[in-house]
């Protein structure tokens, strides 16, 4: 059985319609939900887990662009003054090369909290991340230390909006307004381009 986290509620609520998930197809667990599918003789468990979603960070890709990292790390931004803000301990080499060579390449970040503050995003930047979450950095370290593979697939619906021309409540509402529209496009170019490469 392999299992595939879905991170958010629109995520997962556009995973159930690609796959034409009926009601009695999906399972409640204390997190969330779940449901299974068959696919290249291999038994899927997609779950949500209900955390928060990815943001872009490197500006040399798009919305719609999928990552495939080869790199996890867990960050702090809170504690960065007095301790540095990727924690050296936590770094995961993630080796993806069998699986081939044409799609996108990477460093995730994951912290305990989404990136909503512009000065967060450029921090980010300079520390050379490709992409930020908050769970993926801490699933790639579990599965490490239990020799677990693990595969993160993510896909840029947004990127923080700069809050110098609005406050940060109006640009952190354009930047979900913007995700939820994109995450249905994101999730089809995963489970389209992506899903059956990794099923080898």
């Amino acid at each position: 059985m392999i299992g595939i986290s879905i991170a958010t509620t629109w995520e997962f609520d556009a995973t159930i319609a690609y796959f034409h998930v009926s009601p009695e197809e999906r399972i409640t667990y204390p997190y969330g939900e779940y449901f299974t599918r068959e696919m290249n003789g291999k038994t899927l468990l997609f779950y949500s887990t209900g955390v928060r979603k990815v943001n872009g960070i490197d500006p040399r890709y798009d919305i719609l662009d999928i990552i495939v990292p080869d790199r996890a790390v867990q960050y702090d931004c809170t504690v960065k003054e007095i301790e540095p803000l990727i924690k050296p301990s936590f770094v995961v080499n993630l080796d993806v090369s069998k699986y081939g060579n044409d799609f996108h390449l990477g460093t995730i970040g994951t912290a305990d909290r989404a990136v909503v503050m512009w000065r967060d995003y450029i921090e980010l930047q300079d520390n050379g991340l490709t992409i930020a979450d908050t769970e993926a950095g801490a699933v790639a370290y579990i599965c490490q230390k239990n020799a677990v593979e693990c595969i993160i697939i993510k896909g840029i619906s947004d990127f923080p909006t700069e809050e110098k021309n609005e406050g940060a409540v109006e640009a952190n509402a354009e930047q979900m307004r913007i995700y939820i529209e994109n995450t249905p496009k994101v999730m089809r170019r995963i489970f389209d381009d992506y899903l059956h490469r990794f099923l080898m």
